[in-house]
């Protein structure tokens, strides 16, 4: 449940952005009388899949092969994952400033690759970029396929229903409250990337016990607390990335990460309400 949640909803939050891309795209190309392209949409989305599903592979792999080398398996983790975390980052930074423009963009990308290769490589490159970031946050957070897998099939459902009118989903306070999570969760993960880190410097005696940066700020283990089986820590290590004996430098990084990312959101938000 710990990461079966998480993963659940990043595979949702993606998988869900690359399933409307390509209904918005079969939808415009219905509109704009080139629906003889459709299956180039398909054949793009199968490629953007595929080229994924291997990055993703590539990713476990390389962890599997460098993790198990002496003195060096803490060091790997910390590093690969802060680097992952780079690239999540920037994606969700991407989706603050470009998420609302992400129709207009679409449109604009295809009318002008009106060809079976355009249309093929705009669908391709879209999918690939969403697949790319459920890859990357896998990677970074541990998910676990199943989670993920189950996030993803849920967003095709959902998409599904609402291609057909069968429900009406109001995609924007969905997408915000996904992102919303997902910048709790990057936050979190930042702050676990530190923690294994200072564990990896400790084991290997580059850092001494008594070393300053190893202060907890609070230890909440033995309580209802205990992000791992308190009844109340649980849920917010689930929900809110909530950790329960943080150094003082793990959580100074998690929570200015995270208040800095609200804060470029809020600020972007207000600043296209006062360009109309």
């Amino acid at each position: 449940m710990d990461i079966f949640l998480p993963g659940l909803i990043v595979g949702f939050r993606e998988g869900l952005e690359a399933f409307m891309i390509v209904m918005l795209l079969v939808q415009y190309l219905k509109r704009s009388n080139h629906e003889n392209l459709r299956k180039n949409v398909y054949i793009g989305m199968g490629l953007g899949i595929a080229v994924s599903l291997g990055v993703g592979g590539l990713f476990f792999l390389l962890t599997d092969a460098l993790a198990n080398m002496e003195g060096f398996a803490g060091f790997w983790e910390s590093g690969a994952s802060l680097v992952a975390l780079g690239f999540v980052t920037a994606f969700i930074y991407w989706m603050i400033a470009h998420g609302r423009n992400m129709v207009t963009s679409l449109e604009t990308s295809v009318s002008g690759r009106m060809t079976a290769l355009g249309v093929a490589s705009v669908a391709f490159a879209m999918v690939a970029r969403e697949g790319f970031e459920i890859a990357v946050f896998s990677f970074a957070g541990k998910y676990t396929f199943i989670s993920l897998a189950a996030g993803i099939l849920c967003a095709l459902l959902v998409t599904a229903l609402v291609l057909f009118s069968l429900i009406r989903v109001n995609m924007r306070v969905l997408f915000n409250v996904t992102l919303a999570y997902l910048i709790l969760q990057a936050g979190f993960l930042l702050g676990v990337v530190i923690h294994e880190g200072l564990s990896a410097f400790l084991a290997t005696n580059l850092l001494s016990g008594d070393s300053h940066l190893l202060v907890k700020l609070y230890d909440l283990s033995n309580t209802v607390f205990y992000h791992k089986q308190g009844i109340i820590g649980l849920p917010l290590y689930v929900l809110f990335g909530w950790y329960s004996e943080p150094e003082i430098l793990q959580f100074l990084a998690q929570y200015v990460f995270t208040a800095s990312f609200f804060t470029i959101w809020y600020k972007e938000a207000r600043k296209r309400t006062h360009a109309r």
